[in-house]
């Protein structure tokens, strides 16, 4: 949700913004297959009970909707996501980041793939133009896990907890899935912040490739 309202913020402004994406772990203990599902889970780690956790997460998939997403929890798979940070990364290297972020994402919430399986992923991959075979190789091997690793250092840099997490030419940042709104006045404020002001008047000696040219008195 976070990343559709920051593309429909981006829409409303008129100035170029370059997005990159990192890699972020939820739960990096969390195993392959997992037998509990997304209700289980959360009643679990945050001492709710199965009913409480469904009404929680049906607002999230309501407040989805609303940013024309559509998730479907009851059949989610929850799994470990470091499989697919480095396919991800993988694709990073060829242009297609942005492509493959968002085809694992409508995957995992919406068509509920299991994300950490490598044949899915791969597949995943091929339909956004990465070769079979290379991102068959890539997934048997530890490739990637460096560049992964090293965004989630930064991310305990920066003091990271959780996300969706924005963080803005390193200077604002905004978390959680925040209103478009909310990114439309951040990148405002950032990009007014940017430009040049210029303090002094035209009466100044002006120098260019033809030589200087001094002001008229």
């Amino acid at each position: 949700m976070g990343k559709r309202h920051l593309e429909d913020a981006i829409k409303q402004i008129d100035h170029p913004i370059e997005v990159t994406y990192r890699c972020y772990e939820l739960d990096p203990t969390a195993g392959r297959d997992i037998k509990e599902n997304i209700y289980e889970a959360l009643a679990k780690k945050y001492g709710m009970s199965i009913e409480q956790a469904k009404a929680n997460t049906e607002r999230m998939v309501q407040m989805a909707k609303a940013a024309g997403l559509d998730y479907h929890m009851d059949t989610l798979i929850l799994t470990n996501t470091f499989d697919a940070h480095r396919v991800t990364m993988f694709a990073k290297q060829h242009g297609l980041m942005k492509e493959m972020t968002e085809r694992i994402l409508h995957a995992y919430f919406t068509e509920s793939k299991h994300i950490g399986d490598h044949k899915t992923l791969t597949d995943l991959a091929v339909e956004v133009g990465l070769d079979r075979e290379a991102v068959e190789h890539m997934l048997a091997s530890d490739e990637m896990a460096i560049e992964v690793r090293a965004d989630e250092q930064t991310a305990q840099q920066y003091r990271i907890t959780g996300v969706p997490f924005f963080l803005i030419n390193k200077k604002y940042a905004l978390s959680g899935a925040q209103p478009t709104e909310a990114f439309v006045q951040a990148l405002r404020k950032v990009i007014q912040e940017d430009e040049i002001v210029v303090l002094n008047n035209d009466d100044g000696i002006v120098c260019d490739e033809n030589g200087c040219e001094i002001p008229k008195k």
